[in-house]
């Protein structure tokens, strides 16, 4: 059970979360979770090019480990990073000081400010702790790519039916969600671009304070 739509009022509980970006202009934000994987993110990397889109990737410290040169053009292409935890936990069923070791963890391979928790669950403490640490993201549309339940049309819906100007979509970069990522994104693009939406990624802080000291 998930929403595809996050209501106002779990947005209001959690103020400290990053939901949406307040826009004026006809800007979405494309998120994409628990990649790098060579089999996937470089044909997403080429979907992106072509509508010369800029997106976020959320990323797993073990495939960052796994697939440097794929992580690696992620960043060269011009997009930003975040911090996933390095094993994907589940921060409900995972112990707060391991589950904070597995984040710095990932922190090492991924040097970025922002930090979604995988299945967008973290207990109070770990919510409370890495808020002073992290812009923590989440989401105001989830694709629903990666359940087998419902038809790729239905994941296309999920997303253009409920797409607003600052609306952070989460896609996944992974293999269980390939068969409708291949199919959605390419029709999100091109249709969210005859509608006059340009695609932005998130900013990350540390990136934006490098270039400050060096400009």
């Amino acid at each position: 059970m998930y929403l595809v739509k996050t209501p106002k009022f779990i947005q209001n509980l959690f103020p400290n979360y990053t939901w949406k970006i307040p826009s004026t202009h006809k800007t979405v934000y494309l998120t994409f979770d628990d990649g790098p994987i060579p089999e996937v993110t470089p044909w997403v990397l080429e979907q992106l090019a072509a509508y010369q889109a800029k997106a976020t990737f959320f990323c797993v410290g073990d495939n960052v480990q796994k697939h440097p040169q794929v992580f690696q053009q992620v960043i060269k292409e011009g997009h930003t990073v975040g911090n996933h935890t390095y094993n994907h936990l589940k921060g409900w069923s995972t112990d707060n000081v391991p589950y904070f070791h597995n984040v710095r963890h990932c922190a090492h391979l991924v040097k970025s400010s922002l930090f979604r928790p995988p299945y967008g669950k973290m207990k109070p403490k770990q919510r409370q702790f890495l808020q002073r640490h992290y812009r923590i993201v989440m989401w105001d549309i989830l694709s629903g790519d990666f359940d087998p339940t419902i038809s790729n049309e239905q994941c296309l819906n999920n997303v253009m039916r409920n797409v607003e100007a600052g609306s952070i979509i989460v896609f996944h970069d992974s293999l269980k969600a390939e068969e409708k990522l291949r199919y959605v994104l390419p029709k999100v693009l091109e249709q969210l671009s005859a509608q006059g939406y340009t695609f932005e990624a998130l900013k990350d802080e540390q990136v934006v304070d490098k270039e400050l000291k060096t400009a």
